[in-house]
């Protein structure tokens, strides 16, 4: 399959439209995925979907087979993602909120609870858009919280306090579900 993709990357080097739709069909359900976890509604996360999957053939001829195809695509997305989040915004979508006195920073384990997919997705489209972006790049980009701070132009502090409040979040919801189906 590597082979395939360095073929069908090569293809899309030179606009070949048989290459792009290869590419497209390969990685289309993780990078949709993506944005649907970033964006409020499908809507949304479609037209991302689109102006990035642009970007990337535009610029797929910087691709220097070097490290994860993927992970190459996954950067552009996200980029594009938080590009139109702050967009979105007429201020600055991050404030630099975090007050040392009075958010927590450590690091806390969310109670886990099975629930469904489509559900928990659910939960973490509706949390507010700078809880939702940080929640994402940590949990499912796996991004440090420097790397977020860089990414994002806000402090780690703040960082680590937007995590922790999209947590709080999603817990309160989730356990709320729990004692509902409980009572």
């Amino acid at each position: 399959m590597k082979d395939d993709v360095e073929k069908y990357i090569k293809l899309c080097m030179k606009n070949d439209r048989e290459g792009q739709l290869k590419i497209y069909q390969l990685f289309s359900p993780v990078l949709y995925g993506i944005c649907l976890k970033y964006m409020k509604n499908e809507d949304d996360a479609k037209d991302v979907f689109q102006e990035a999957f642009v970007i990337v053939f535009q610029k797929i001829s910087q691709y220097k087979f070097e490290g994860s195809f993927e992970g190459w695509m996954k950067r552009i997305f996200i980029n594009k993602l938080i590009e139109t989040l702050n967009k979105k915004k007429k201020e600055s979508f991050f404030l630099d909120v975090f007050d040392p006195d009075t958010d927590f920073v450590e690091e806390e384990e969310l109670e886990v609870i099975p629930m469904e997919q489509e559900k928990l997705l659910e939960y973490i489209r509706d949390l507010p858009d700078q809880y939702r972006t940080v929640f994402n790049l940590y949990v499912f980009e796996k991004m440090k919280h420097k790397e977020i701070a860089e990414l994002l132009k806000i402090s780690e502090g703040t960082s680590k306090s937007n995590l922790n409040r999209a947590k709080h979040i999603l817990q309160k919801r989730i356990l709320s579900i729990k004692n509902f189906k409980t009572a």
